[in-house]
């Protein structure tokens, strides 16, 4: 298949370097030149963290160039793709103005795909875009983390998601059909959901960052890849979880639209791994923690693999 991704940055050079190990031809742009400059390194990168670990599929870091081009302009990026993937910043007056662009410029019998995360981007599109588009969104590092949203609008064509469907399968990623479009699909909201309870627990006092990520790892990490959340709740029974809806003295915080221990470390220009400090005090070399998270995300793989999950005996 031959792939075009519009968008080099986070989630584009990740997205390309999965198809690209897919064995798939694939070009590369951005309206950014550093941004689209510095995408073969970052690949180049990935790649070889990957193969260090024989997680490369195969893909040497010097055969990248032969799988993957730069090209600067779009028209020549999307020329003959079979499947063009947008991922450009989430604005939609920017996301309009590229599908504008796409409804001259896309190919006959493309399908367009866009890694959008959170914007409802079917009314963006011109109409005749419509049978031909879809969402296909990757969750960062694309080439790691298996999972793929896939979302169909009312006038795609039969067809179109199966295929990239199957794509995705035989590259061993883990797609997700969603039956409509949600903001955030499904992990991403319950992330959302999380990520705000622990707010409330810390700026309320009740604990601070390591404790929260102290209970997360050794309780709810430690269960959720093999039994996810609603095997789970089978495991638990059913009864048992009805009896605790029922007489819940529990309410979830309401949604906040700011937090005051993020706003004061922000302030103080800690605003995470990037900056050296968030919550917590990381260093100043953030290339190797990128490299250790993805070193811990290969191991934990490659266990899950070996150990596989409950949804096996499912019926």
């Amino acid at each position: 298949m031959k792939v075009a991704v519009v968008g080099a940055g986070l989630m584009g050079h990740g997205i390309a370097l999965v198809w690209a190990m897919g064995g798939h031809t694939v070009r590369l742009t951005d309206t950014h030149a550093p941004t689209l400059e510095r995408a073969p390194r970052l690949m180049e990168t990935a790649l070889a963290t990957l193969a260090a670990h024989g997680e490369n599929k195969g893909m040497e870091p010097g055969a990248l160039a032969q799988r993957v081009t730069c090209q600067a302009g779009l028209a020549e990026c999307v020329e003959g793709a079979d499947l063009v993937i947008e991922a450009i910043i989430e604005q939609p007056d920017a996301k309009r103005a590229l599908y504008a662009q796409l409804e001259a410029l896309l190919p006959p019998g493309a399908t367009l795909a866009s890694n959008t995360s959170y914007l409802d981007v079917f009314p963006l599109m011109p109409a005749a875009l419509l049978p031909r588009a879809m969402i296909a969104h990757w969750y960062t590092p694309p080439y790691l983390v298996d999972l793929v949203d896939l979302v169909p609008n009312e006038a795609l064509e039969a067809g179109r998601l199966e295929a990239v469907r199957d794509a995705l399968l035989a590259m061993d990623q883990k797609p997700v059909v969603m039956r409509r479009f949600i903001p955030g699909y499904i992990a991403n909201r319950i992330q959302a959901t999380v990520q705000n309870e622990v707010q409330w627990l810390i700026d309320n006092g009740y604990a601070d960052a390591r404790t929260v990520d102290e209970a997360v790892v050794h309780g709810i990490a430690l269960r959720m890849p093999i039994v996810g959340v609603m095997a789970k709740a089978d495991f638990t029974g059913l009864p048992l979880l009805q009896h605790t809806f029922r007489n819940r003295m529990y309410t979830p915080p309401e949604p906040f639209e700011a937090s005051p221990s993020m706003d004061a470390l922000i302030a103080e220009g800690a605003t995470g791994v990037m900056s050296g400090r968030g919550y917590y005090d990381w260093g100043d070399d953030p290339a190797r923690l990128f490299e250790e998270r993805d070193r811990r995300l290969i191991a934990l793989k490659k266990a899950l693999r070996e150990i596989g999950t409950m949804a096996g005996y499912a019926r």
